[in-house]
C-alpha cells in the first residue's frame, strides 16, 4: 500500500455552528463530491473550533449529527471519503497544543477572522478565540495534507499553517508537509439576498437561505431578495452596479447549469416580478432531494453512528501517527 502511488490528500472542515447554509452547499461542499476520485479527501465537523463561542450543548449536538446527514446527501459518499467529528480524534488537541508553542503571538494578533470575532462577541474575548488558528493549523498538518479548499477569506490561515509548519520543519527536519491552498474553480460566492456586498451568511438569516428550509420560507426569501429600480432589461449580469440582480443569477446558474447569457436570454423583456420566484423555485428543486435524503438518513441513527465512528477510527489511525513523530522530535518521552 506504501508504494503505491499515494492520491494528493484535501482536508477540509465546516463548523457546525449553524445549518448549512446554499451558500456553502453552492461555494463548496456541492464541489466537494467530485473530488473523491482524484483526491483522497478527509472531511471534518469543526466541534472544537465552533465552542470558541458560547453554544447551546443540545443544538451543537444536533447541528453536528445534522451536518453528517448532509454532507453524505449532498453526495459525499462515506465509502470514498472519510467523515469525521473534530472531538473525537483527540491528537488534534494534542497537536494543536504543540503549534501553539511554535506559533508567535504577532501572528496570531493579525489574523483578520480574530478582529472580527472579537469585536462580534466582545464580552467573551477567549484564549480559544485567539489562538485558534494554531487548531486549525493541526487540523491541517496531522493528515499530512497536500491540500485544503479554502474560499478566499480563510486563505490567510492556511498560510499561517504553512509559516508554523516550515518554522518546525526548520527546527526538527522534515515532519510536515506544507499545505497548499485549493481555491476551487467553480465554487460560486454567494451573497446575501438581503445585503449583496456581503458574503450570504447564517449570522443574517434573512438573506440566508438553509439547506433544510421548508419551500414556502425559501421562496419568501428569494421574492423580498434586494434587487434595484431598473425596468429595460433589467436581468443582466453586472456586479459592479447591479449587486443584488447578478448574485440571484450566478445562484440560478449554479443550481440550472445554464450560462449568464443563457439566463438574460431566459428573462428577457421580463420583470423581477417573474425573475426572483423562477430562481426561488430553481433552488427549492436542487435543495428538495439534499432534504428529503438528510432526513431519512437522520432516522437511522445506526447507520450514521457507523459512519463518523468507521471515520474517526480512520482518522486518527492517519493523525496519531503525526502526532508520535511530532512527540519524539521535540523530545516528549514514549509511552
Amino acid at each position: 500500500m506504501e508504494n503505491e502511488v499515494r492520491k494528493k490528500r484535501i482536508l477540509s472542515g465546516i463548523q457546525p455552528s449553524g445549518d448549512l447554509t446554499l451558500g456553502s452547499y453552492l461555494g463548496a461542499i456541492k464541489n466537494w463530491a467530485a473530488l473523491a476520485d482524484e483526491y483522497d479527501c478527509y472531511y471534518m465537523l469543526a466541534d472544537m473550533h465552533t465552542i470558541t463561542v458560547r453554544q447551546v450543548p443540545a443544538d451543537l449536538r444536533r447541528r453536528t449529527l445534522t451536518q453528517v446527514a448532509a454532507y453524505i446527501a449532498c453526495g459525499l459518499d462515506p465509502e470514498k471519503n472519510t467523515l469525521f467529528v473534530q472531538s473525537h480524534v483527540p491528537a488534534h488537541a494534542q497537536l494543536g497544543w504543540v503549534l501553539d508553542c511554535y506559533t508567535m503571538f504577532g501572528e496570531l494578533s493579525r489574523m483578520t477572522q480574530f478582529k472580527d470575532k472579537s469585536a462580534k462577541n466582545a464580552d467573551n474575548i477567549n484564549a480559544g478565540l485567539f489562538t485558534y488558528p494554531s487548531l486549525m493549523a493541526a487540523d491541517i498538518l496531522l493528515y499530512q495534507a497536500d491540500l485544503v479548499p479554502v474560499g478566499g477569506d480563510q486563505k490567510q490561515h492556511v498560510e499561517l499553517t504553512r509559516n508554523v509548519a516550515q518554522r518546525f520543519n526548520n527546527i526538527y527536519g522534515d515532519v510536515f508537509k506544507v499545505p497548499e491552498p485549493y481555491i476551487p474553480k467553480t465554487g460560486a460566492r454567494i451573497m446575501s439576498l438581503n445585503a449583496p456586498d456581503s458574503k450570504m451568511s447564517k449570522s443574517i438569516p434573512e438573506g440566508c437561505v438553509f439547506l433544510m428550509e421548508k419551500p414556502e420560507d425559501i421562496q419568501r426569501k428569494f421574492k423580498r431578495a434586494i434587487t434595484d429600480s431598473d425596468t429595460e432589461r433589467c436581468v443582466r449580469f453586472d456586479p459592479e452596479n447591479k449587486p443584488g440582480v447578478s448574485n440571484l443569477m450566478s445562484i440560478y446558474a449554479a443550481v440550472t447549469g445554464k450560462s449568464m447569457e443563457e439566463i438574460e436570454a431566459e428573462f428577457d423583456g421580463q420583470g423581477y416580478g417573474a425573475f426572483k420566484p423562477a430562481v426561488g423555485e430553481a433552488v427549492i428543486e436542487c435543495l428538495r432531494p439534499i432534504r428529503e435524503e438528510t432526513e431519512r438518513i437522520l432516522k437511522d441513527k445506526a447507520y450514521l453512528e457507523s459512519v463518523y465512528k468507521a471515520g474517526a477510527e480512520k482518522a486518527s489511525y492517519v493523525a496519531n501517527k503525526t502526532l508520535r513523530k511530532v512527540y519524539k522530535k521535540v523530545g516528549f518521552v514514549a509511552r
